[in-house]
């Protein structure tokens, strides 16, 4: 039997343990874009002029379209049309992912070659804040889209297909039919950006570990330029 036609209430959208598909939250991930569109309009007012790729309508199209997925799509569609609707969701996140490397290179750049922002202590600090979290939030989006087939597939995966979290990893410690939600893949951005490594979930996959690669690199050259720029300015 074809997902696209299962019905929504259907027992067979009942995973492996006898849990449910769509006992997840969409507000945590929401709330994240949300905040994601915050953070860009206060990078527009702190970095002037690092707008994706010269288009300043591209990146809130996309995170309005993301926005609105998330908010008002039916979890059953993740399931009936999902051909077409992760792909774009992906897609979508990708462009945020871009974006948020974007305006790191932009800083960077900012902070190697000298400018106005670079000379106020307080100014880059802020700035590079504000960078840093758009990257967190970016990935963590990322992370949770891709691991195991996306939120709609993943509760039918018994063993982890990206990433192992430590409730995979020792089972006794977690419910039966434990599978992880946005807020543990938003953990794991945050400790990866803070560690610049793996801490308590292992990846598993090429496209796991590279990801997780890019943006603890990113997250170490924003932590030592940055940190080195501005206390060198306040010195």
């Amino acid at each position: 039997m074809e997902p696209s036609d299962i019905e929504p209430d259907s027992p067979a959208l009942a995973g492996p343990t006898g849990d449910r598909f769509f006992d997840e939250s969409r507000w945590p991930p929401a709330i994240a874009v949300f905040i994601y569109m915050i953070l860009n309009l206060a990078a527009r007012v702190w970095l002037p002029g690092s707008a994706l790729l010269d288009v300043p309508w591209l990146l809130p199209a996309a995170e309005l379209t993301i926005l609105a997925v998330l908010i008002f799509g039916n979890p059953a569609d993740l399931v009936r049309q999902r051909r077409w609707l992760r792909p774009t969701a992906v897609a979508l996140v990708c462009v945020m992912v871009l974006a948020a490397l974007w305006a790191t290179a932009r800083l960077i750049n900012d902070l190697i070659w000298g400018s106005a922002l670079t000379n106020e202590p307080g100014l880059l600090l802020a700035s590079g804040g504000l960078v840093w979290l758009g990257n967190v939030l970016s990935f963590a989006l990322l992370y949770w889209l891709l691991d195991s087939g996306g939120p709609s597939q993943r509760h039918l995966n018994v063993v982890p297909t990206d990433f192992a979290f430590t409730q995979h990893l020792n089972p006794e410690m977690a419910p039966r039919g434990w599978r992880p939600t946005f807020l543990d893949y938003l953990h794991l951005a945050f400790t990866n950006s803070t560690a610049f490594s793996p801490t308590d979930v292992m990846p598993l996959s090429h496209r796991a570990k590279y990801s997780m690669l890019v943006q603890s690199t990113i997250a170490l050259a924003l932590f030592g330029l940055i940190v080195a720029r501005a206390v060198n300015a306040f010195t």
